[in-house]
This record gives C-alpha cells, sequence and structure tokens, in this order.
C-alpha cells in the first residue's frame, strides 16, 4: 500500500521558504542538538554517511558535515534546498536532495537503499507531516538505516491540536519509536532550546537518541 500523500504539497512548502513563513527556522543549528552533537558521551561519532530528512535551510546538514559525517539534506521542496545550498554550499561531504521521504523509487535512484545510512538525524520533519504518516516515517528510517545506526531527534511535544507543527505527548513518542524497532539510547527534556521567530518560545522540546 502507498503512503498517503503528504498533507501539503511542496509548492505550499515553496511558498513557505519563499515568504519566510516557516517559523520554526533559527537561522542556525537546534543548539540541543549542537549540544548533544558536539559534547554529550552518548553522541554518535564520525564518519559515517546521514541524513536529515526534510531539512529545510540545512543548518544541521552542514552542521554534520562540519563535524566530520558525510551529510545528505533531503527535502521536496526546490525553495528549501536552494536555500541550503546559498547558506552553505556543496561538496562531498554536503550533499542537497530533492526528493520525498515517502517515495522510495526516488530514494533508492538517489543511493538511499536499505542499510546505507549510519544515522538520521531529526529535526521539524517528524513535527510537519501529518501525524498518520509517523509509522510510514519510522519503518523507512530503520529501513535506510544500517544495523547499529542511530536515529537522533529534537521533537515537539506540545499539547496544542493541529499543525504543522504537529505535537506529541512524550511517552507516547518514545513508545511509537522504541515499537518501530529502535532501541532507547537517550529519551530526555531538551535543555537550552533557542526561541523561535518573533520571540516565540520554543518550547517541549525533547531530545531522543535510539539505535537500529
Amino acid at each position: 500500500m502507498s503512503p498517503p500523500e503528504p498533507p501539503q504539497g511542496a509548492l505550499a512548502w515553496d511558498h513557505r521558504y519563499r515568504e519566510g513563513t516557516d517559523a520554526w527556522e533559527l537561522g542556525q543549528p537546534a543548539p540541543p542538538l549542537q549540544a548533544f552533537l558536539q559534547h554529550h558521551a552518548l553522541a554518535p561519532e564520525a564518519p559515517g554517511r546521514v541524513l536529515v530528512p526534510g531539512c529545510g535551510r540545512g543548518h544541521e546538514a552542514a552542521l554534520l558535515a562540519a563535524s566530520g559525517f558525510a551529510a545528505v539534506g533531503l527535502d521536496f521542496s526546490a525553495a528549501a534546498l536552494a536555500e541550503a545550498e546559498r547558506l552553505h554550499g556543496s561538496s562531498t561531504a554536503l550533499q542537497w536532495l530533492q526528493a520525498d521521504l515517502f517515495d522510495p523509487p526516488a530514494l533508492a535512484a538517489a543511493g538511499l537503499t536499505a542499510g546505507s545510512l549510519e544515522g538520521v538525524l531529526e529535526h521539524t520533519c517528524f513535527c510537519a507531516i501529518d501525524p498518520s504518516q509517523r509509522s510510514t516515517y519510522l519503518t523507512t528510517v530503520r529501513e535506510l538505516l544500517a544495523p547499529g545506526g542511530w536515529l537522533l531527534g529534537l521533537f515537539w511535544c506540545h499539547p496544542r491540536p493541529g499543525g504543522p507543527p504537529y505535537g506529541a505527548e512524550a511517552s507516547a513518542l518514545a513508545r511509537q519509536v522504541e515499537q518501530a524497532g529502535f532501541t532507547k539510547a537517550c529519551w530526555e527534556a531538551a535543555v537550552g532550546s533557542a526561541s523561535g521567530r518573533n520571540g516565540q518560545p520554543r518550547d517541549h522540546e525533547w531530545l531522543g537518541l535510539w539505535r537500529r
């Protein structure tokens, strides 16, 4: 069975990026993720090929590349990837791919096949897709990861209705990831979260690391 279509098409997301209405944009990597990768005892170590799904303007992908990983920033928005390349450039260690995470042939054509990744870094993709797609997201990520590969993510566990960003209940989200076949290494309330655009609080963030 084909996965459900995204709630908004790529053109709608192109409009968000061109108009600057992606209110989650920080202009930098998310501080809790950056601190974890650079200082936490459980932080994954380079090298390795790492995917950033829904990479947007590419700040986390650029952080991974600067940390010694081979980073692939994936987004189905051409406008997002144009901004990512403008801001961060591209290289053998930092590549941009326009494709839908829920389109296996497109992923395979780009070399994203079963077991081809050492890691996946999640930030704002999981909360942007409809919650009905989350199981497919986790199944896809698990299949792309090599045995022992990791999923590191910063998740919005806010209680507000609707979205995007769609919220979640923290313990339920952690159970869903584990039920998808991952082993928890870390799941904790994020520390040092930044304020969003216009000073809106970046609240209810949780940080997790799981292994395949």
